[in-house]
């Protein structure tokens, strides 16, 4: 899957994934998920992002989660 919405470059936020043409973090976009923003109040709060900007983040964030490697303590 690729993820054109989102750009991982060390020169903006220290390399941490975010929206492409933006300063805003994947984080940022599943922290407001997790306290009960909507994607309406995401957009009205960040009017630069669009649906497919919200839901290429929380694609990404579920593609690197899959990938984790889990090991038994």
């Amino acid at each position: 899957m690729t993820f054109s919405s989102i750009l991982i470059d060390q020169n903006i936020l220290a390399g941490h994934p975010v929206i492409k043409g933006t300063r805003i973090p994947v984080s940022l976009i599943l922290n407001l998920f997790s306290h009960g923003y909507t994607f309406e109040k995401i957009i009205n709060e960040y009017p630069e992002l669009t649906i497919k900007d919200i839901k290429s983040a929380v694609h990404y964030a579920e593609d690197r989660i899959k990938r984790e490697e889990i090991y038994s303590a």
